[in-house]
């Protein structure tokens, strides 16, 4: 039988669609994909709600003015994302496992570092510098609930950078701080540099080791503990400690890999 064309014939310029081969079978059609549900971020008061039994899982205590600058971060993230592409994650489930639980449980070991340090009790205020920070995390995390340390957070991408200080000013911190820069452009000394899947060991020590003074470690935020990457490490840089991590409601294994220079004398408790 031959082809017909569509109502109307073809368009000027344009052909009949050429009759198939003798033989061959035209393409079976595509199933059309069943539509996905659409994501609804969480409002203020579910943030609200779900963060005291967050807290709690991790046997951490904020104040209520914390728990507040946390939950409007999360809004601000979520509102943000969905334009700037901040995170892969959407659904606020995700997001608060994977992501603020996952930033939260450092804080202990930050917090007993800086104190073993005798970082927390100086008057100059400890300087931390997370790199890659995208979003915002830990970067965001660790200036809420660490109000007396300095938060720098560096990107390379304009938009992410800018919703960092977009935060800042929101939520009135004024201990936090985002550059918009290649990491090994930065200028200044951080107590303690981390990052959280930005590169492997080796790039993270060999991009920031010139902002690290003496006394200075590295604590990086890994997912199971990283051998192989520790194994290439450069011999100047020693690992001294990896402490195992645990995130409620999150199926996935969690490290913090704590480094520092050989000859450096601080280690966290």
């Amino acid at each position: 039988m031959a082809f017909q064309p569509k109502a109307g014939g073809a368009r000027h310029g344009q052909g009949a669609k050429p009759k198939p081969k003798s033989g061959t079978q035209a393409a079976p059609k595509t199933a059309p994909r069943p539509p996905q549900a659409k994501v609804v971020p969480w409002t203020l008061e579910q943030w609200q709600v779900a963060l005291p039994d967050a807290l709690a899982a991790l046997g951490l205590v904020v104040s209520a003015t914390q728990q507040q600058q946390l939950a409007d971060y999360m809004v601000l993230l979520a509102h943000w994302n969905s334009t700037f592409n901040l995170t892969a994650l959407r659904d606020p489930r995700d997001m608060l496992s994977h992501h603020l639980m996952d930033c939260l449980t450092v804080l202990a070991p930050l917090r007993a570092h800086l104190d073993g340090a005798g970082l927390a009790a100086r008057t100059v205020p400890p300087k931390v510098l997370d790199v890659g920070s995208g979003g915002g995390l830990p970067g965001v995390v660790l200036a809420i609930c660490c109000p007396a340390i300095q938060v720098t957070c560096v990107d390379t991408v304009g938009k992410k950078a800018a919703f960092i200080r977009q935060v800042a000013a929101e939520l009135k911190l004024p201990n936090l701080r985002a550059e918009h820069a290649r990491v090994e452009q930065l200028k200044g000394q951080f107590d303690v540099i981390t990052s959280r899947a930005f590169a492997s060991l080796q790039d993270f020590v060999t991009l920031t080791g010139a902002l690290l003074p003496a006394g200075g470690v590295w604590m990086a935020m890994k997912g199971k503990q990283p051998d192989d990457e520790v194994s290439v490490l450069p011999h100047d840089v020693s690992v001294f400690h990896v402490e195992q991590l645990t995130v409620p409601g999150l199926d996935a294994q969690r490290c913090l890999v704590w480094m520092r220079p050989v000859d450096a004398d601080h280690r966290p408790v």
